[in-house]
């Protein structure tokens, strides 16, 4: 019997104070890059969710960071190529919006099975360099939130 993954996830972006931002470039499919994603575990709540990924993704323990839920929620239809992954008939994920300050030079060990490599970008370039149209905005609306305060 297939566990299908929930149609609940998190976008966690990855950054620092100078807003350098994290980016993964995913292994099954080269050349997409993006922040942290990951679907939700039942019985998690999104913080858990976010934590568990950012670890499971990158070795970082989001819990000794400032780790933000921005309550902000994405409705997106979920690639044809993904879909399989989900319970037969769902065709859209809610996404989740979280960010993460961390020091910079902070040491990042990909998981392999998911990702190829990292990059650390100045946020513009970061913004343009991912392939998701809500992980764009995130990262413009954390620029334009931080660089407010």
């Amino acid at each position: 019997m297939q566990d299908y993954k929930l149609p609940v996830s998190v976008l966690v972006v990855i950054h620092t104070s100078d807003l350098q931002i994290l980016l993964l470039e995913r292994a099954d499919h080269p050349g997409y890059w993006q922040s942290v994603t990951g679907s939700q575990n039942p019985s998690e709540t999104l913080t858990q969710t976010a934590i568990r990924e950012v670890h499971e993704e990158t070795g970082i323990d989001a819990s000794e960071h400032s780790l933000i839920d921005w309550q902000i929620q994405n409705q997106y239809e979920i690639y044809e190529e993904w879909r399989w992954r989900y319970p037969p008939g769902v065709t859209h994920n809610t996404e989740h919006v979280f960010s993460l300050e961390v020091p910079a030079k902070t040491p990042i060990n990909i998981a392999a099975r998911e990702h190829l490599g990292h990059i650390w970008l100045p946020w513009q370039a970061a913004a343009d360099k991912v392939f998701s149209a809500s992980n764009a905005q995130a990262i413009r609306w954390l620029a334009s939130k931080l660089t407010a305060e």
